[in-house]
This record gives structure tokens, C-alpha cells and sequence, in this order.
């Protein structure tokens, strides 16, 4: 994905409406809870993850049972240190107290989302590094990891994760694509590496898709608990014995059960954050509302039809209709391509 262009207009939700979403999502609630939680009873270690025979005391607290409730209880934890609800107050003694973000949650819409980006920037780096277990068993003697024996690169992981957003980002915004409705896993993994004028993809390539599949598949499971997408797992039957055989075209009936991803209104708002980070050109509709006509006649030139549409109804919902018109039409005036 190019950031030599703007990218098609996203029609974002109110930031209020955005900040309930936020507040509500397992994760970050998880993290609130905690971070209440915190003080002289909490310890953490020196890297400030809450110390392993807390764990099940933090999972209990967040109403977590099963095998994966203190694995969650750590990430929620976690989550609460990056983004400043929880503060280290002594390293060497270990010791905890709320932060002062804490109140943040209870402030301006935007400062929630901007809580909740932090937060989200924690789950998308987590998503992209892989099982710890092998990260141990990979250390070397000097505390090194051997990135080789895992055969692990971060940052063509980190690459490939972020360009698998961004296509999301892309069908979900453009006009031709499927807007609210879900997107195919296997299409979003061919996406990245299947050009469009492939007619007939080699075996190689669609093992290799299998493989992005199933990363994509351990990452959005991930990534919907902070809020990001709603995501259907890939049915583990289907996936059986695909590590033997080439991974065969996925049959049009059964294409939910490869995995459904689907961008929620917050993911959209946090994507777009993260595009606008990175120095694409992602417009929302609305922004040229406050703006004059040739700033909405420039604007809209590279719109689609129903993105130029909404951004003109609510350009001129602003204004007197006989001053808007006399305001188009003096923009429009001229020989060039914009006029």
C-alpha cells in the first residue's frame, strides 16, 4: 500500500460513540479493573509484569476461569503498564500504584481513545511476536535470542501484519468493496502476496497463503478482544493435515469456516490513527465541512460517489443554500482540470 495518495474517505463515528466502544472492550475494561486493583498488595518483576503467583489473584479479580485466565489476567496487566493506568512507583522493590491516567478514563471522549490506541499499539506489537515458550527455548548462553532458529524476522512480521490492516483498512473503505460486511480470511491472505493479474496461483503460493492464514488466524483472535475486529476462528477441522497436503481452493459455501474478519467501527478509527501515524493521506468524511467551496471541490475530486456525496450534504448542511451556491460557483470558476 502506497502513501503517495490519499486513500478512499472513511466515515467514522462519533467520538463519543467511539469511547463507550472503548470502554466496553474486554481488554481495556480488563486493564481498568486492574489498575484499581493495584497497590501494596501488587508486585511486579523487573520487566513490570504482575509476578507469577499473582496471576490467579488478578484473574479471579477479572471473573477469568479456565486454562488461559492467567495468560489473560498477564496481558491485561500488561496493557494497564503500557498505557499508564498502572504505575511502577519503586523498581526494586517491585511495588504499584494506579497511574494517573487512571482518571483519564472517566475524562473527554478523546482522551479515553487516545488510552485506547495506546493500549491497541501494545496488542498489535504482542500479535506480531510469536509462542514465549519458543522465545526461551531460543535464548542463547549471552541472553541473546537467535532469531535464525525461530525462523522469525520482526520486522517483516511487523511489515506483514501492518499491510494485512491496511488491505482491511482499504476493503473496508472503498466504495467496490464489502464495506460492513465480513472479508474472507483466505482472500485477506492472498491480499498480500498474490499479484491482481495472477490467473492460476502455483501450489507454493497457496502454502503460502495457508501459512499467512493461519498467522492471521492466531493474531485477529488476538486483536478482538481490544476492540479491533470481530473475527470467526478458522474451524481447526478444516485445517487438519494441512501442513501435509497443498492447501486447495477454498469452496465458495465453506468460506466462512477458513475465518470471517470484520473492522469495527473502533477498529476503523484506530487504523486510520495508525495510517495518519505513519504518513498516509487517510481523509474522513466531514473533515471539509468547515472549510471553503475549493477546498471541497479539491477534496472531493478524488472521491467515489457516495463518499463526495455525504461530504458535500454535510458541507452544505452548514450554510445558507443561496451563500453555498454563490460560494460553489465562484470556486468552480476557471479553465483548469479542478474547476
Amino acid at each position: 500500500m502506497s502513501d503517495s495518495s490519499p486513500l478512499p474517505p472513511v466515515r467514522l463515528r462519533p467520538e463519543a460513540e467511539l469511547a463507550r466502544a472503548a470502554l466496553s472492550t474486554p481488554l481495556l475494561s480488563r486493564a481498568a479493573r486492574l489498575a484499581r486493583w493495584a497497590g501494596p498488595q501488587a508486585r511486579v518483576d523487573d520487566g513490570g509484569s504482575l509476578v507469577e503467583e499473582q496471576l490467579p489473584e488478578a484473574a479471579e479479580l477479572l471473573g477469568l476461569t479456565g486454562d488461559d485466565a492467567a495468560a489473560y489476567a498477564a496481558e491485561a496487566w500488561r496493557v494497564a503498564v503500557d498505557t499508564g493506568l498502572v504505575e511502577i512507583t519503586d523498581e526494586e522493590a517491585g511495588t504499584v500504584a494506579p497511574g494517573a491516567d487512571l482518571a483519564l478514563l472517566t475524562g473527554a471522549p478523546h482522551d479515553v481513545l487516545t488510552l485506547w490506541l495506546a493500549a491497541l499499539e501494545t496488542v498489535v506489537a504482542d500479535a506480531g511476536v510469536p509462542d514465549l515458550d519458543d522465545l526461551a527455548a531460543a535464548l542463547e548462553e549471552g541472553g541473546e535470542i537467535d532469531f535464525s532458529s525461530l525462523d522469525w524476522d520482526p520486522e517483516g512480521e511487523a511489515e506483514l501484519l501492518d499491510g494485512v490492516l491496511g488491505n482491511l483498512y482499504l476493503l473496508t473503505v472503498g466504495e467496490d468493496g464489502p464495506g460492513d460486511s465480513p472479508v474472507p480470511l483466505p482472500a485477506l491472505a492472498a491480499s498480500t502476496i498474490v499479484p491482481d493479474d495472477l490467473d492460476e496461483p502455483s501450489n507454493d503460493v497457496l502454502e503460502r497463503v495457508s501459512d499467512i492464514m493461519m498467522k492471521l488466524d492466531d493474531q485477529f483472535r488476538m486483536l478482538e478482544p481490544i476492540g479491533l475486529v470481530e473475527y470467526r476462528p478458522v474451524d481447526e477441522a478444516l485445517m487438519a493435515g494441512a501442513e501435509e497436503e497443498p492447501a486447495e481452493p477454498v469452496d465458495e459455501e465453506d468460506i466462512a469456516r477458513y475465518g470471517m474478519v470484520r473492522l469495527t467501527p473502533l477498529g476503523l478509527y484506530g487504523l486510520r490513527a495508525r495510517l495518519l501515524e505513519a504518513g498516509f493521506e487517510a481523509p474522513a468524511v466531514g473533515e471539509l465541512a468547515d472549510k471553503g467551496a475549493d477546498a471541497l471541490l479539491d477534496g472531493t475530486a478524488s472521491y467515489g460517489e457516495f463518499a463526495a456525496r455525504a461530504e458535500t450534504e454535510l458541507w452544505l448542511g452548514t450554510r445558507e443554500p443561496l451563500a453555498a451556491a454563490r460560494e460553489l460557483l465562484a470556486a468552480a470558476r476557471g479553465a483548469d482540470g479542478g474547476a
